[in-house]
């Protein structure tokens, strides 16, 4: 028997019940289908529980178990559509369940090398060869993604109480409606940022995580500006160094500054809908700083 991380109950007991009900189950059905050998306590993700295992013929691996939803079903598809040099290895996946036997990496994040500017250069790095790669078929598109955002839009804004808010994410809408005819058709990781990058024996870094989707690399640049918050703040000019970031992306990756603009907009319009949909009357502050650093 396994116990469940309080966090994984708590983020799934009202979107996923069976699923959790389920895991106990789950984790020894696939320790018996892939011969597995479990060695230590289970982990966990936002979303995921994580088995440190080895397998039969003494590979250590990582068991990962999470909800079927359109950001995790992709998962293996993805990660053995880039290079190998780039991302962590799948040695074992149940599609049908977005279960996967990982390669083990090193306890180690990009998150925690102490030069931000260098772990942004080594991120920017991996989106220029990650971004390179088409989008095979059956990945969900930003095109629709995208859509429904403009869709939702009208509802969720005036629940924001602040109207020059209201009017800087209508701006956002019409930034998004502009690009959406030309959204893309690379295969983009979604959550491309410091925490989703871990330290290997066989390679620097590799990326993890991926949520797949088919769209502009440009797309992929926001999650840079609004992570490692404490070394922005650091700087003692949150503004520019948020401006510099975003110029060392581009710089390296040689995403066009007006789509990479635009898409932005869209994150930050991504976000806010999902942050009114939950509650929110106003746009979250680091959200807001990042807009005020681009868009002022």
């Amino acid at each position: 028997m396994i116990e469940i991380p309080a966090k994984l109950i708590r983020n799934h007991s009202g979107s996923a019940p069976d699923w959790l009900a389920g895991l106990p189950g789950a984790v020894d059905r696939y320790v018996d289908q892939w011969q597995l050998t479990v060695t230590g306590d289970p982990l966990n993700g936002e979303a995921s529980l994580i088995l440190p295992v080895v397998r039969r013929d003494g590979t250590e691996a990582m068991l990962k178990l999470q909800p079927v939803n359109d950001e995790s079903e992709s998962e293996a598809l993805a990660l053995r559509t880039w290079n190998h040099d780039d991302v962590v290895e799948v040695f074992e996946d149940d599609p049908e369940m977005s279960t996967l036997l990982l390669e083990r990496l090193e306890p180690r994040m990009l998150n925690d090398l102490p030069d931000p500017v260098e772990a942004t250069r080594i991120l920017a790095g991996l989106l220029t060869r990650l971004s390179a790669v088409p989008a095979p078929p059956g990945i969900r598109r930003l095109a629709d993604v995208a859509a429904q955002m403009i869709e939702d839009a009208p509802a969720l804004i005036p629940r924001l109480t602040d109207p020059a808010e209201q009017q800087l994410v209508r701006r956002f809408v019409a930034q998004v409606t502009e690009l959406l005819p030309e959204s893309g058709d690379r295969l983009l990781h979604w959550d491309l940022q410091y925490f989703n990058v871990m330290a290997s024996r066989r390679q620097p870094w590799l990326v993890i995580d991926p949520k797949p989707l088919a769209g502009d690399p440009a797309f992929e640049v926001f999650p840079v500006l609004w992570n490692r918050w404490d070394d922005l703040v650091a700087t003692g000019d949150v503004a520019q160094a948020i401006r510099d970031r975003f110029d060392l992306m581009l710089e390296v990756t040689g995403i066009d500054r007006d789509r990479a603009l635009g898409w932005t907009a869209g994150r930050i319009l991504q976000n806010v809908l999902w942050f009114t949909a939950g509650g929110d009357t106003r746009i979250e502050a680091e959200l807001k700083a990042v807009a005020d650093a681009l868009f002022a």
